[in-house]
């Protein structure tokens, strides 16, 4: 039997990365697992909620695999990947957008949607995004971060990441 934290990753992989084919090309298993790894921090309040939407997967998991809890591991910080996922089911609920689409619209904003394993990731590169994300170093239109919005009320870099999402749909005229 796997340990539960891979069993785990890849069913979180399950949920947003659909293997058509076995071509290297359609698969980011690299990309995905160096999201996992990144803890997400959230700096604005309100951006707590992301984290635990995040953190809600692991029960789904536990739920659906039928595996025992483990307190342990439940505790642990939210990842990237997690908060990612977690926000792209929100954002479907919301918009009727398929989560996985969300997901990978997510990633495109990130500049990281071209990152598959039929090449080698750029692992430097992907820590640089990853920060510029998680610390909101991004410009205060969202240019680097989730939400790149042409014009804006705010500074992205202060708002919780949902209202950027909300200013997003307004700007893209998105709205349900």
């Amino acid at each position: 039997m796997e340990p539960i934290e891979s069993e785990y990753f890849n069913w979180l992989c399950a949920k947003v990365m659909p293997i058509l084919n076995h071509s290297p090309s359609n698969k980011y298993w690299n990309l995905l697992k160096m999201l996992h790894d990144t803890e997400f921090v959230w700096l604005v309040m309100g951006d707590d909620n992301r984290a635990a939407d995040g953190l809600e997967l692991r029960e789904r998991f536990l739920i659906e695999s039928g595996l025992p809890d483990d307190p342990q591991w439940r505790k642990m910080g939210c990842s990237v990947l997690e908060m990612l996922i977690g926000f792209s089911y929100r954002a479907e609920f919301t918009t009727s957008t398929p989560a996985s689409d969300w997901f990978w619209e997510f990633l495109e904003n990130l500049g990281l949607n071209d990152l598959s394993d039929a090449a080698d990731i750029p692992e430097k590169y992907v820590h640089d995004v990853l920060d510029q994300f998680i610390w909101r170093t991004y410009d205060k239109y969202g240019n680097g971060g989730l939400f790149p919005i042409h014009k804006t009320r705010s500074d992205q870099r202060t708002i919780e990441v949902w209202y950027q999402f909300c200013e997003y749909l307004v700007d893209q005229n998105r709205l349900p």
